[in-house]
């Protein structure tokens, strides 16, 4: 151990001449620790709502969609989409086919997007943990075929989850225009029969606008046999390193023509708004971390002029005037890591606390929120970026002061 640090150590927890230089020594630790706990349980509760937001969209949203670019329809042959089927890493390949429609029910229209889809979508995420209602998830049996509703949309219709008329859906043809003598005439038309269920995602975009029916159903009614508007995969052994991975790797298979997205790059819009408000959150944290910082400044100020006699003696003994600052600015530097750690601890806490037993609620009133507490996820990257970034300040605040008040006091 150098001296140095040793003299640094001693100064923060020997008693001093003046017991009030302990007390502002506490305190300076105190703030630095509150600030520190503040950017923990923020930046965690952040955190814990966009893992719920990714939660809800888990059962609706595949792991990965593969999309054209060009945003147009692709043919279901295509080779590099038969590619993906032979993948190891392909658990479950999904076609998939989406468009706009007007639905009509007893003199209700509603503009929706009808998203027709393979029978095997029950195995791209848990879509049955979504359903309410007496019926069962079918898509199509014999010459009938079945849409599922979002549950806001069947509001909107004033449907309930079963309904006995069959829904009548239009989509406009493709490339003609509408024939003012009979619009009709200009428009596919197809019904969708009830199978006793709705969906709901807990999220308007779908909840409000979405009809699950079968890709064959769609198909007809977009004029588009054979063709495809994207594919879901399902990985086999999915997590989050792993989709990565295999992202990269299927986008390299795919080529230029292809655009390859996971679950957050899908809810790219809603994702990068709880990542700028995180952001904006934990500079202003920041900020007030630094005015904490500088409580530090006042208690190094008055050790120094405690230890004046003591700056003499170290003079006497060969120290230079460098040494001697810099055993200040470890005191500030132990005083700010303490203060760290200790909010670290405090941080990590509470936040485990609120995991446990939910003591800060959303809401007084029952049932208005999806959660009833304040969600927390507590990333290890958000604790090394905390731990850095008051290091940092607390660098920041110290040096210059220290530098100033060491240089007056030894003139």
């Amino acid at each position: 151990m150098n001296y140095e640090l040793f003299i640094a150590r001693r100064y923060l927890f020997a008693k001093k001449s003046h017991h009030a230089i302990n007390i502002i020594s506490g305190i300076s630790v105190l703030g630095v620790a509150v600030a520190t706990m503040a950017m923990v349980v923020t930046l965690s509760v952040f955190n814990g709502f966009q893992d719920l937001v990714a939660d809800l969209f888990t059962a609706f949203d595949p792991e990965l969609l593969v999309t054209p670019k060009d945003g147009q329809t692709i043919s279901a042959k295509d080779p590099a989409l038969l590619q993906l089927k032979k993948s190891d890493a392909v658990e479950a390949y999904t076609p998939v086919l989406e468009g706009q429609a007007l639905v009509v029910e007893g003199g209700k229209q509603q503009v929706v997007t009808i998203k027709g889809v393979a029978d095997n979508i029950t195995k791209q995420g848990h879509i049955e943990d979504i359903l309410y209602g007496d019926g069962h998830f079918c898509l199509h049996a014999d010459i009938l075929e079945y849409g599922v509703l979002g549950i806001q949309l069947a509001q909107q219709l004033g449907l309930p989850a079963f309904f006995e008329n069959p829904l009548q859906v239009y989509a406009p043809k493709p490339g003609e225009r509408v024939n003012i003598g009979n619009p009709l005439s200009s428009f596919n038309h197809d019904e969708l029969q009830s199978p006793g269920v709705v969906f709901m995602v807990r999220q308007a975009k779908y909840d409000a606008n979405y009809i699950l029916t079968s890709l064959g159903f769609a198909q007809r009614l977009f004029d588009r046999e054979g063709k495809l508007s994207s594919v879901e995969l399902k990985l086999k052994n999915g997590s989050d390193s792993n989709v990565k991975k295999v992202k990269q790797q299927l986008q390299a298979q795919l080529g230029e023509r292809f655009k390859v997205q996971d679950r957050y790059e899908q809810q790219n819009d809603v994702f990068r708004v709880m990542r700028i408000e995180k952001l904006i959150s934990y500079v202003f944290l920041s900020f007030i971390l630094l005015v904490a910082c500088f409580n530090i400044i006042g208690s190094l100020s008055m050790l120094m002029i405690d230890k004046r006699q003591d700056i003499q003696t170290l003079r006497s003994l060969g120290a230079t005037d460098s040494q001697i600052c810099t055993v200040f600015r470890l005191e500030g530097h132990i005083i700010s890591l303490a203060g760290a750690l200790l909010g670290l601890v405090l941080g990590v806490t509470l936040c485990w606390v609120q995991q446990k037993y939910g003591l800060v609620t959303m809401g007084d009133s029952e049932g208005s929120f999806i959660i009833e507490t304040y969600p927390v996820s507590v990333y290890w990257t958000d604790i090394i970026l905390i731990l850095v970034t008051v290091l940092a300040v607390g660098w920041l605040a110290i040096w210059y002061p220290v530098r100033y008040l060491s240089r007056t006091l030894l003139k």
